[in-house]
């Protein structure tokens, strides 16, 4: 018997066998509708099996494209900082660091009122009034390469908490020197642990999105304002009735808060990625997600470079960075000569002013050539015009964070340090004494703003590998002009206004083309990790 005679149709068999019409045969004894029944249940389980089959190849299929599309999905740290944005942690970070950058700017303003506080209390010269700032900035250039090393090898927050607890430990001892020498020691040690704490700038480039970076760090300035005019808050209340001693200790109690609050700090997700640790990572991203209210980034962190050997200064001077590093430490060392000689010669202007009848510092200095040696204790009209001065640092941080971002890194450097340099030379006229506060303020804004923006640039221009390398050695070279500057901004000034404050001029012009000749413009440019 054929098919069609058992009730199912050829057409249907076709369908069910997937096959052009046959003919069922039947073996004799067997019974027909058996047969058709088997037949179909065969068919059904055939059928069945086909389905299954298609199941799995298409299951296979789905698995195969999603581990693609996984595997197609990778980030990294700088794309994961960007996604994550500008939130809680950013502005937790902002405080943080700007705390560390307020007692570091209150320990060196003081080296401006506590030299002519130690001239009178112990009878010294004029040079060794300048030792005292010289020692500090001798030791900021023992350790900034030592900081600069320990956290690209051990971590960005280790270098930074045990550098401010080696400052906070010195700097309180300071205020216990009972003899010159001892003081020289001290504050050079309390330089060695100041030398650590652009270590801040460095892992707080690295949690702040590219669009945000040169503006956030340009913000931490508000708060080294903050502690130069603390200092200065600070001297004018307690320098008449304490003294010197109180004065050290009360600008070194912030740095103790600072430490304590390090506890909340994480390490760079940048410096775990470099190192291989790529759990550790992955841990800092979720903390700053968790903080920003932000979902962690989809895909697998891209570990760049594990292999790759950090802090070595042939990375800095080989072929790619030797000519950004030499300008870069020409313009770290013209940026802490102006700005220190600023600030330094502005108290001795101020208190020679303020100790003759004359009208303009030429005459004064002109009327009696002893009289820079004289002690002369600064009054509270002193420390007045001393804050208007300071004060100057505020608008130079707006300065630096307009001119950054509309002409460029380099053009901006080049402005800041070219008026830096006119303004200090104007400064050598014969002018009333307001007119001459007016141009210590001005100067002393633009000398703010290119160091700033030294900072911003030394950041973004080398990689994650030799960053914090970078920012310690720059800080090195800073701390030479330093070390030179009391020589001019005090000494030779006392001998000679016009030469010191020519002196200042050239170093600002020099600068100004030395930042034209940089290789790179980084603004926009996102941070490399190798």
């Amino acid at each position: 018997m054929n098919l069609r005679e058992s009730g199912l149709s050829t057409d249907e068999s076709s369908r069910v066998l997937g096959a052009s019409p046959a003919v069922l045969f039947v073996p004799n004894g067997v019974d027909q509708e058996d047969a058709a029944v088997q037949f179909r249940m065969g068919s059904l389980q055939i059928q069945e099996s086909a389905v299954e089959d298609m199941s799995t190849e298409q299951q296979r299929s789905h698995e195969s494209k999603k581990e693609n599309d996984n595997q197609a999905e990778t980030f990294t740290v700088d794309k994961a900082v960007n996604q994550l944005g500008f939130g809680k942690f950013q502005l937790f970070l902002t405080l943080l660091c700007g705390l560390a950058w307020t007692v570091d700017a209150m320990e060196t303003m003081i080296l401006s009122i506590l030299g002519p506080a130690l001239l009178c209390e112990w009878r010294l010269s004029s040079v060794q009034e300048a030792l005292i700032t010289t020692v500090v900035f001798t030791g900021m250039l023992a350790g900034s390469s030592v900081w600069g090393v320990i956290s690209d090898k051990y971590g960005r927050k280790y270098g930074l908490v045990l550098s401010s607890v080696f400052t906070f430990y010195f700097g309180i001892l300071t205020a216990a020197s009972p003899t010159f020498v001892w003081i020289l020691i001290l504050r050079c040690l309390t330089g060695v642990g100041i030398a650590g704490c652009p270590q801040a700038v460095t892992i707080y480039s690295e949690f702040v999105p590219t669009n945000y970076r040169a503006p956030g760090i340009l913000l931490l300035d508000v708060f080294w304002a903050m502690g130069t005019i603390m200092a200065t808050l600070i001297a004018l209340v307690v320098m008449p009735s304490l003294g010197w001693p109180y004065l050290v200790l009360f600008c070194s109690l912030p740095l103790l808060v600072f430490i304590i609050l390090c506890r909340w700090l994480p390490e760079s997700a940048r410096y775990y990625v470099v190192t291989g640790e790529k759990e550790s990572a992955m841990k800092t991203i979720e903390q700053i997600a968790a903080w920003n209210n932000k979902p962690v980034p989809l895909g697998e962190l891209v570990v760049e470079s594990i292999d790759t050997t950090r802090g070595e200064f042939k990375d800095m001077l080989g072929k790619e960075y030797a000519q950004t590093t030499l300008l870069l430490w020409l313009l770290w060392f013209a940026s802490a000569f102006v700005y220190y000689g600023i600030v330094l010669a502005t108290t001795e202007i101020i208190s020679e002013l303020s100790s003759t009848d004359s009208s303009c510092i030429t005459a004064a200095q002109d009327s009696d050539e002893d009289c820079w040696e004289t002690c002369e204790q600064l009054q509270t009209a002193d420390y007045v015009d001393i804050l208007w001065t300071t004060i100057a640092e505020l608008p130079g941080i707006v300065i630096a964070i307009v001119t950054v971002q509309v002409l460029g890194r380099k053009k901006a450097l080049a402005c800041q340090f070219a008026l830096f340099g006119i303004f200090a030379f104007i400064v050598s006229f014969c002018m009333p004494r307001t007119l001459t506060t007016i141009m210590l303020f001005t100067a002393r804004a633009f000398a703010t703003a290119a160091f700033q923006s030294v900072y911003v640039y030394t950041c973004e221009v080398y990689p994650t590998t030799i960053r914090a390398l970078g920012v310690g050695a720059g800080s090195g070279a800073a701390r030479i002009g330093a070390i030179i500057t009391p020589f001019v901004g005090q000494v030779l000034l006392k001998k000679t206004v016009t030469a010191a404050m020519s002196t200042y001029l050239a170093v600002g012009i020099l600068a100004a083309l030395a930042a034209m000749l940089l290789p790179l413009e980084t603004k926009g440019r996102e941070l490399k990790s190798t």
